[in-house]
């Protein structure tokens, strides 16, 4: 059964459960077809479309000006889809890529002046001494191809594992980048500030440290560590209203969360979390509260294995305006939670996971919801009004 824990400053603890959360008992269910072809949601009815297929493990989206879509492909591929099809070949031009476990080619964002600079950042799996770890390259894309390429962020150090890479990249309103990292499978380290690993990192767009963030000047501190305790942060979106960045993170078994990032809060993990030891069910660290770490502001037991996240704000699907959207690798689930400010105050489960590993959401400039399916022959699907 999932579970509701309303936001925390660090140092607090939980707030007690307001009346509103009894309404989540009648929205957390599987939305059903309504007919064929239409599925009837607790506020919508609509379809899903088949875009493209024949994606080898897309991991990123984004749109370009001219409706185009970027999408990223684990193994190193960036693919390019134009009216309505698949483009034949690949976007040359970008590093060396290693698939490594989970990591490989990752998360994707614009410059927020694209249509000026014409700038795309990527994240990926960078090889160095000791192994592996997540990096972040600039280039301009033009005329189908990534040039110029500037690496701009390596997170230390690099290690043998395959698994944690975090890899979602997204710009704030101030035009200031943040890097998702996760802390690749050793997680004591996301609670030490001399170490990239398990936490959210933000920079200027060029890479360049911003000078407010939280650990500048510290000894012995990564300064470019906005916040710490985070496991494996695989979701992250711009909140349309307020400007905060949220992401949401995987736990081990259970213990799923969405946060809200504020700089140099201790988001906790390993020290408290809501999962336990894979298999076992043992207790991971000292248990699930503790002062001066924060409290998810939602958490899911058991797991989802969360991926994506999308704020829902056009009007074609009105019925879902203002709501977060969120992908299920574990399920193939499309997550809807509904929103009251900075509380969540309901969950529906769309999708059947029929559509199969949800790992990325994005909404489209059409207002349509966009889906990249994480299959050796993916999909990117769309969510449109039922006809």
């Amino acid at each position: 059964m999932n579970s509701v824990v309303p936001a925390a400053a660090a140092g607090r603890s939980p707030a007690p459960i307001r009346p509103a959360i009894a309404r989540l008992a009648a929205l957390c269910c599987l939305a059903l077809p309504a007919q064929a072809g239409t599925i009837a949601s607790a506020k919508e009815k609509f379809q899903v479309e088949v875009v493209v297929e024949g994606l080898v493990h897309p991991w990123g989206l984004a749109f370009l000006p001219d409706g185009s879509m970027l999408v990223t492909e684990r193994g190193g591929a960036l693919r390019i889809v134009r009216d309505g099809r698949l483009v034949d070949g690949v976007v040359p031009g970008l590093p060396e890529i290693h698939e490594r476990g989970q990591g490989g080619l990752m998360g994707i964002a614009l410059h927020p002046q694209f249509g000026k600079n014409h700038l795309v950042y990527l994240s990926f799996a960078g090889e160095g001494e000791g192994g592996f770890n997540t990096e972040v390259v600039r280039g301009t894309f033009a005329g189908g191809r990534f040039s110029d390429p500037v690496t701009i962020f390596r997170a230390r150090p690099k290690t043998s594992g395959g698994r944690h890479f975090g890899g979602r990249l997204a710009f704030d309103r101030d035009g200031l980048l943040y890097i998702s990292l996760g802390e690749r499978g050793e997680q004591d380290f996301a609670q030490q500030l001399g170490d990239h690993r398990g936490k959210l990192v933000r920079l200027r767009d060029d890479g360049t440290v911003p000078p407010d963030n939280p650990f500048v000047g510290r000894a012995g501190a990564q300064p470019e560590i906005f916040t710490l305790g985070n496991r494996n942060m695989q979701g992250m979106a711009v909140h349309p209203v307020t400007g905060e960045v949220w992401t949401h993170e995987h736990g081990p078994q259970g213990g799923d969360e969405v946060n809200i990032m504020h700089a140099g809060v201790n988001y906790g993990w390993p020290v408290i979390t809501y999962g336990v030891n894979y298999g076992i069910g043992t207790k991971i660290g000292e248990g699930t509260v503790k002062e001066g770490m924060a409290q998810p502001l939602y958490k899911w037991v058991p797991s989802i294995a969360p991926s994506g996240m999308a704020f829902y704000t056009a009007d074609r699907l009105p019925g879902w305006k203002g709501n977060l959207f969120i992908g299920s690798l574990k399920f193939g689930l499309l997550i809807r939670l509904e929103l009251d400010g900075n509380r969540v105050v309901g969950e529906e489960r769309l999708l059947d996971g029929s559509y199969g590993r949800i790992r990325d959401v994005v909404q489209g400039p059409d207002g349509l919801l966009y889906l990249l399916t994480d299959e050796g022959r993916g999909r990117l699907l769309r969510l449109a009004p039922a006809s």
